[in-house]
């Protein structure tokens, strides 16, 4: 958890020190550094949800068709 936290401070001071280095404005880079994370957050969610499907999708193709059939009948 150590290791996660202080990557997560590194993160916040490197996002800050570029867009600083980019703007000049610490208004603008204090915004950024806490928009983006947050704007991460959100769509990382969203590629979990489509990466799980898409695993579920890959399992029912190379499922046997008798399993599959199998889980039909199971879930009716």
């Amino acid at each position: 958890m150590a290791k996660t936290l202080t990557f997560g401070i590194m993160h916040l001071g490197i996002a800050f020190s570029v867009t600083y280095a980019l703007t000049g404005s610490l208004a603008i880079s204090g915004a950024i550094t806490f928009i983006e994370p947050a704007v991460n957050t959100v769509a990382h969610y969203f590629f979990d949800k489509f990466w799980e499907r898409r695993e579920r999708q890959a399992k029912t193709l190379a499922a046997p068709p008798e399993a599959t059939t199998a889980a039909r009948y199971a879930a009716a």
